[in-house]
């Protein structure tokens, strides 16, 4: 399957929305609210955070990438952070979520940044499958607490 790669567009809000919509109910998760916020920080030119859109050929939408600049206070340097990467499930296993890590590691690489890191659940098996052979899970376990 050839997988074309481009930057969420105003014109591409329906097929965001949409892929956005999956990507959360994937992670059983309501995130309408947060959809405006979001598409802010897309279109932001200030903002240090990024969309893309895996296409077919034919121009259909496969998945979405978001991702972002993290500090790292032990290096003193910035790393990309890819916060959110959702396929379509009958795009899984031709080569898309790959497309989309490697667009991102592309985008650090050619600016300078050391890593790109990301975190998902433990139960996502089809996913890690898809990043264990990029590296071996960090070994670092996520909390989250309210404030």
């Amino acid at each position: 399957m050839s997988v074309i790669i481009t930057p969420v567009r105003p014109a591409d809000r329906p097929e965001w929305e949409a892929l956005f919509r999956a990507y959360a109910a994937f992670y059983k998760t309501d995130a309408q609210a947060a959809e405006p916020q979001v598409w802010d920080w897309i279109q932001s030119d200030a903002e240090p955070y990024w969309a893309d859109i895996a296409r077919d050929e034919t121009g259909r939408a496969l998945g979405l990438v978001q991702y972002s600049l993290m500090h790292r206070s032990l290096s003193g340097g910035m790393v990309v952070y890819l916060s959110d990467l959702f396929t379509l499930p009958a795009a899984r296993g031709h080569g898309v979520g790959r497309a989309l890590i490697d667009h991102v590691r592309a985008f650090a690489r050619a600016r300078g940044y050391g890593s790109v890191r990301w975190l998902t659940a433990e139960t996502n098996t089809t996913a890690r499958a898809l990043y264990d052979s990029y590296a071996p899970a960090s070994g670092f376990i996520l909390y989250t607490v309210t404030p």
